[in-house]
């Protein structure tokens, strides 16, 4: 499940840099590009995570931005100034971050709740609950298969349901055990009530409830994120999940990332007949040098 393929076969492949508060960045490659999700770790830790997991931070088609928060941008300066790499985001994730972020031509403004076609992914964004100005998820597709990305939100809407649905392989935040964050002594009841609210993020039990209600047959694969040091651990969160996707009756690999050192390279294929996606055909394409309005 973790091994790493040979670049060229017909996957997609990710690793997690690192996830949790602090600091958030995932890697995406097809045989056709290398898509950086978030870049919440400082500029040297993304490069030498990168150089680790064998990836030339240069070589990068761009960087897709889940929402402004620090632990999810906290490096774009520094890495775009050096490597030049293309920064994709919504317009008003954009509009946050441009005053702090010194990267004259490299900004790319994608279109929110669409779909478009860039470094070799087909890529459709919607909308999460999350206290930022504008905070998305995105689906990732390319040689045959699904990849959902669901970072930082406070509950499954109705839209984020019928997102996840028909995936291959889903990298989803599990932030907290309900009981270890009641129990905390260090975070103020103020904090608390802003990360268990519905805008701030997913506990175990809520993860693991919307898997055993959205995973399909065809999900193989669950690597779970952001995970709280303080009120949480890998076993709870694991178990958590496992207990409701083996009710569900689905046999998912579940894995969790940590925030110190990259995850191994995840290898997710699609189904042995793909159908093709249903927006393919007309998709706007997102080049290098272009930018929406």
């Amino acid at each position: 499940m973790a091994a790493s393929a040979a670049v060229g076969e017909a996957m997609i492949e990710f690793t997690i840099l690192g996830s949790g508060s602090g600091g958030n960045a995932a890697v995406f490659r097809t045989s056709a590009g290398l898509l950086m999700v978030d870049a919440g770790l400082s500029a040297s830790q993304l490069a030498a995570r990168l150089h680790a997991v064998g990836v030339d931070p240069g070589s990068l088609s761009g960087i897709l931005l889940t929402h402004e928060h620090g632990d999810h941008s906290r490096g774009l300066d520094v890495f775009t100034r050096k490597y030049r790499v293309p920064i994709l985001a919504n317009a008003m994730t954009r509009e946050i971050l441009r005053d702090s972020v010194d990267a004259q031509g490299l900004w790319r403004t994608v279109p929110g709740g669409s779909v478009f076609a860039f470094g070799g992914f087909e890529i459709e964004t919607f909308r999460v609950p999350h206290d930022a100005v504008d905070p998305m998820g995105f689906l990732l597709r390319a040689d045959g298969a699904a990849v959902g990305v669901l970072s930082d939100l406070g509950h499954a809407t109705t839209l984020v349901k019928a997102k996840m649905q028909g995936l291959d392989a889903l990298f989803i935040e599990a932030n907290y055990d309900e009981q270890l964050l009641a129990a905390d002594t260090k975070r103020p009841w103020s904090t608390k009530q802003r990360i268990s609210s519905r805008h701030g993020h997913l506990s175990n039990k809520q993860t693991a409830d919307f898997l055993e209600e959205t995973a399909s047959q065809r999900l193989k694969s669950i690597v779970l994120g952001h995970l709280s040091r303080d009120c949480n651990s890998p076993a709870a969160a694991t178990d958590a999940v496992m207990v409701a996707v083996t009710a569900a009756g689905r046999n998912c690999h579940v894995e969790c990332a940590g925030q110190d050192e990259p995850t191994a390279w995840f290898k997710v294929a699609g189904p042995t007949e793909p159908q093709p996606f249903s927006h393919s055909a007309g998709l706007v394409v997102l080049e290098q040098g272009e930018l929406f309005a």
